[in-house]
């Protein structure tokens, strides 16, 4: 049976918020597109270039950043090394002279339109550029963002350039476990395995613990970060506050920062209110502009950071062997979704986003804690099965309201799943992690429109930009 090979890699990107399918696909579709021209040797022949969005980045593009990837995006700049705090400088300029520095190369005119009534039949992430150079020269290509970072150019055989035979094909949790079974491997001993049809384990290893890196870096920064959020909501950062509240001894950085939480006790409000901390820290900021890791997307890029810093915490001799192990299951259960059904809440609402990302985090600390692999498949349906339904109505198309707040509570229901499937027997479950990822898809297909990044529905109608209930 074909399978799709994707990698921990694909899965955990580190990038720029606020969004993985509206800031950085549409920024790595405008990589393409330079690449494109630049293969065709036209950078310095184009004069102008036009882009156009369709569907749900349409609709809440603006909100999302969508203009400004694709500028970033179109002067060559890379999401994963760009100095963040240099975004807002280098859009204003451009916005200004509106005038475009094509791939670092040649000063063009930029045009970017917002189709919010059109929508493309293949995805609702959907945009095209239309390049006009000398000799009456036109290029154009289509683009779709299908969640996670995630880009399909139209009319392209999605065969991937790095097609790889993986020893243990997996497109469904079944698949998974009938490897487990086989081998007598955990799940992340059966990840690391496929991950080295592609590297040496070494690599892996280091690429892993650089995605915690960013993860644990953006948690700290954000807990450290006061003020207001962008985007006209009057949004204030919660994590600062909370973090100053909570915390009762000196620390100087990252490490003696999470050793003072340890040495704060373990019961459960404190411990509570950490893991939200932990969260809102992270989406806060993605919210700015700030670098993230997508987990699997940016909507969602707090719930497995703050279920991982949890573990890392709370818990005696978490080492790196014991992140890498974390991350390597929670991409598994990712790839599964992605291949069974959706990771984008344009497709499927945030059933997609956070659902996903709590049933990657579930299976994670299941079997970080010791539980059996059919126990962390079981801990992954759990959390889906309580996120099924959940809507994607963003207020005013911004990662804010409610976005960073279903963090926190996709971040406690991994915990609370882990531990009831703990304490739980596999063989008494009456629902399979393969029939939730279908129920979730066939809900998926069901939800109306309205709810899926549109900002047409929901709280996103009920509470109109900037004003906000008490």
């Amino acid at each position: 049976m074909p399978h799709e090979a994707i990698s921990v890699f694909d899965m955990f990107k580190i990038g720029v918020g606020p969004s993985s399918s509206h800031t950085l696909g549409p920024w790595k579709a405008s990589l393409r597109f330079i690449e494109t021209l630049s293969e065709q040797q036209l950078i310095q022949q184009t004069f102008s270039v036009t882009v156009l969005l369709y569907g749900s980045l349409a609709k809440t593009g603006k909100g999302h950043g969508t203009d400004i990837a694709i500028l970033m995006g179109l002067t060559a700049e890379d999401p994963e090394t760009i100095n963040v705090n240099s975004i807002a400088e280098k859009v204003w300029l451009i916005q200004s002279e509106k005038k475009l520095m094509l791939n670092c190369e040649k000063q063009i005119d930029i045009h970017i339109k917002f189709l919010i009534d059109e929508v493309l039949p293949f995805h609702p992430n959907g945009l095209s550029f239309l390049a006009d150079c000398n000799n009456d020269i036109q290029v154009s290509e289509t683009y779709y963002s299908v969640g996670g970072g995630f880009v399909i150019k139209e009319g392209e055989i999605r065969i991937d350039e790095n097609v790889i035979d993986l020893p243990f094909p997996i497109n469904t949790a079944e698949d998974l476990l009938h490897w487990c079974r086989k081998t007598g491997l955990g799940i992340n001993e059966v990840v690391m395995e496929n991950e080295n049809a592609w590297r040496n384990e070494t690599a892996t290893k280091q690429g892993v613990l650089n995605i915690w890196k960013t993860m644990k870096a953006c948690i700290y920064r954000g807990c450290h970060t006061n003020g207001e959020l962008p985007g006209g909501l009057h949004v204030r950062r919660r994590a600062f506050d909370l973090n100053k509240k909570l915390i009762k001894n000196n620390y100087l950085d990252y490490k003696t920062w999470t050793a003072a939480i340890r040495k704060g006790g373990n019961h459960f409000q404190y411990i509570l209110d950490w893991v939200s901390c932990f969260a809102l820290a992270v989406n806060e900021e993605n919210a700015s502009f700030g670098r993230v890791v997508t987990a699997p997307t940016n909507g969602a890029a707090g719930v497995i950071p703050a279920v991982l810093q949890y573990y890392v915490t709370f818990f005696d001799d978490v080492d790196d062997d014991k992140i890498i192990h974390f991350l390597l299951t929670a991409s598994e259960i990712g790839s599964i979704f992605k291949k069974e059904s959706t990771i984008s809440a344009a497709m499927g609402g945030c059933q997609a986003e956070i659902g996903v990302s709590s049933s990657m985090a579930a299976a994670a600390l299941t079997e970080s804690l010791g539980g059996t692999q059919r126990q962390a498949l079981m801990a992954a349906e759990i959390a889906m099965e309580h996120h099924l339904g959940m809507t994607c109505d963003p207020i005013g198309g911004l990662v804010q309201i409610p976005c960073i707040e279903r963090n926190t509570m996709g971040a406690i229901k991994a915990i609370t799943a882990s531990q009831l499937a703990l304490q739980s027997a596999p063989d008494y479950a009456r629902v399979s992690l393969d029939k939730v990822i279908k129920t979730m898809w066939d809900t998926a297909k069901d939800m109306n429109f309205k709810y899926k990044e549109t900002a047409e529905g929901g709280l996103a109608l009920n509470i109109p930009l900037g004003l906000k209930e008490c």
